[in-house]
């Protein structure tokens, strides 16, 4: 059953380099409260107490703004084969940017993916697993590319404009931090290589 410790185990560790998709909580202090599955290769465990994981471009971008208000995160995993599990990982986050030192080392870390827009850093206070029982069993089948394809179609010029359009705000108005940052002749994000 559910068990509550400090940092993370070797096995969930592992646990976590095995799913295909997290989710992520976060919250200003008012507002809405935001969950937004993430996927692709985007996430990263440095140590037992620190992850980060690149955040792409999407239609919205209320991470980026409820970070910039609150620096509370929760990250969820859900096991949907194999053994039942439910891991959280609760902590509070930072946002690298583009050009910005930190972003540009962590960047090396994943893959090049046409669109990426940030880096959030996490640090750990309390993992907390859970039974699963009730989740679903469920069989992956294939990453979906329509997003990197999106990106890499509208090139630099073009996720530019599209940030400027859709990333700048909150859904609640919040600023998101994206004003100034840049993307490559290429598509992808400076530093992101």
């Amino acid at each position: 059953m559910g068990k509550k410790i400090p940092c993370l185990s070797p096995e969930l560790i592992d646990f976590i380099r095995d799913q295909r998709i997290f989710f992520v909580g976060t919250a200003a202090t008012e507002g809405r409260v935001n969950v937004s599955p993430k996927g692709m290769d985007t996430f990263r465990v440095i140590d037992a107490g620190r992850v980060v994981w690149m955040n792409l471009t999407g239609s919205g971008n209320e991470t980026a703004a409820h970070l910039s208000l609150s620096d509370r995160m929760t990250i969820m995993f859900c096991a949907f084969d194999g053994k039942p599990l439910i891991l959280r990982l609760y902590g509070t986050a930072g946002i690298y940017h583009p050009g910005e030192e930190s972003f540009e080392k962590y960047a090396t870390l994943f893959p090049r993916i046409p669109g990426s827009r940030q880096i959030i850093d996490m640090s750990i206070d309390l993992v907390q697993t859970s039974c699963g029982f009730a989740v679903p069993l469920m069989d992956f089948r294939e990453e979906r590319d329509i997003l990197s394809n999106w990106a890499e179609k509208k090139g630099a010029d073009g996720i530019r404009a599209y940030w400027q359009e859709k990333n700048l705000k909150s859904i609640d108005g919040f600023d998101t931090g994206m004003g100034t940052a840049s993307v490559s002749k290429q598509g992808d994000i400076e530093g992101n290589r």
